[in-house]
C-alpha cells in the first residue's frame, strides 16, 4: 500500500482523533520535541542516503573511466 493511498483512508475526524491521542498520550510539552527529535532523524537518513547515493555514483564513473582506459 502506498503511502499516498494511507494518507487517503484517514478522513478529517480520524486525523483528529489521532492528534488529540498524541496530545493526551504526550502533553503539549513533548510534541515539540518529539518533532525536533523526528526531524533529526529524517535529516540523518537523508544525509546518509545521498552519501551511499554519491558513493555509488562515483564508484560508477570509476569504472566507466577503467573501462574506457582498458579499450
Amino acid at each position: 500500500m502506498t503511502s499516498l493511498s494511507i494518507l487517503l483512508v484517514f478522513g478529517f475526524p480520524e486525523w483528529g482523533l489521532i492528534l488529540l491521542a498524541v496530545v493526551l498520550l504526550f502533553g503539549g510539552r513533548k510534541i515539540p520535541e518529539l518533532m525536533r527529535g523526528l526531524g533529526q532523524g529524517i535529516r540523518e537518513f537523508n544525509n546518509a542516503k545521498n552519501d551511499v547515493k554519491k558513493h555509488i555514483e562515483d564508484g560508477m564513473r570509476e569504472d566507466s573511466k577503467s573501462g574506457k582506459e582498458d579499450k
